[in-house]
């Protein structure tokens, strides 16, 4: 396999031009793929390329096209991750409260491994979980003021605090870990299962991590699928192979956890925010259609009807 050698950005313009993209303003797209970044863009190319041998862009595909996309899918996750931190900081807040409750406000009492699952098979997990949250409290709470003053003050960070500085990806595995009871008290707040909050959870982490590192959102897929529920059913969404065809492991899947795990005036923010983005990138489209950017993230026809639905 060849060596990819450095391109400057006349040679990224002639190889752009050679895939058959039409740049109408050379100047403009030279400091864009100098901000950018020539691979970044290109990640976004795929809705405008033909499905031949030939790999090309579309006829009549533009650079402007092409860039109006990559800004969309910056926006939508900035809209994306600016919500899964609203629900981060709720169900920390809730995590905290029933833990607290039951187990006690100091460290040695509420992250006892006898206040989680018993059963052996988690017992290894638990362990490496509790040592995680003990290096972050220790490492992380010195930098944050509520924890360092509980730290100095009364010796002892009341899980309420930590929660500032345990991070969510830790946070989401510890529901699966915790005893079924404390599960259910947890995803009843949200009027869901215990099973379907420990798959929300992880999924929420997963574009947790990529909106904070501005990785391509858009047309992301998770290894994860969420289970079958009312809202599938009540979109009327399409089958094949009594599968449903969107909302599973697609973006709408994660509209859906939104829909469930957000309050009803924070989602209809939320959507209103994105259907504005939506009409934007559609004034700038003309070789593909929004339908297809819909299509592609797992939007089904009729999605808008999901703001009215009750949680």
């Amino acid at each position: 396999m060849a060596n990819k050698v450095f391109k400057n950005l006349d040679e990224q313009i002639n190889i752009l031009r050679d895939k058959g993209l039409i740049i109408n303003d050379e100047d403009y797209a030279k400091e864009i793929l100098l901000r950018e970044n020539y691979f970044f863009i290109m990640g976004y190319r795929h809705l405008f390329v033909k499905h031949d041998t030939t790999r090309k862009f579309k006829d009549g595909s533009t650079f402007e096209e092409l860039y109006s996309l990559f800004v969309f899918d910056r926006m939508f996750r900035n809209i994306i991750f600016k919500n899964i931190l609203i629900v981060e900081n709720n169900y920390k807040s809730i995590f905290s409260h029933v833990l607290s409750k039951d187990y006690g406000y100091k460290e040695k009492d509420y992250l006892n491994s006898k206040n989680f699952d018993t059963s052996k098979e988690k017992s290894r997990q638990i362990n490496d979980l509790v040592r995680k949250i003990k290096r972050q409290l220790r490492i992380n709470g010195k930098n944050h003021g509520a924890t360092s003053h509980y730290m100095d003050n009364y010796g002892y960070i009341p899980l309420w605090i930590g929660i500032k500085v345990i991070s969510f990806g830790i946070m989401s595995e510890m529901f699966s870990v915790l005893k079924y009871h404390n599960k259910e008290e947890i995803a009843d707040i949200y009027h869901i299962t215990p099973e379907e909050m420990e798959v929300f959870l992880p999924i929420l982490a997963n574009y947790r991590n990529l909106c904070a590192h501005e990785d391509i959102v858009f047309d992301h897929f998770t290894q994860r699928v969420i289970p079958d529920n009312k809202y599938h059913n009540l979109l009327n969404i399409d089958k094949t192979n009594d599968e449903y065809v969107y909302g599973k492991n697609d973006i709408f899947a994660l509209i859906i956890i939104l829909k469930f795990l957000l309050t009803q005036t924070d989602f209809k923010m939320m959507m209103n925010e994105i259907n504005y983005e939506f009409d934007r990138l559609s004034g700038k489209l003309h070789t593909i259609s929004i339908d297809d950017v819909l299509d592609k993230m797992g939007f089904p026809p009729n999605y808008k009807d999901i703001m009215y639905m009750e949680g």
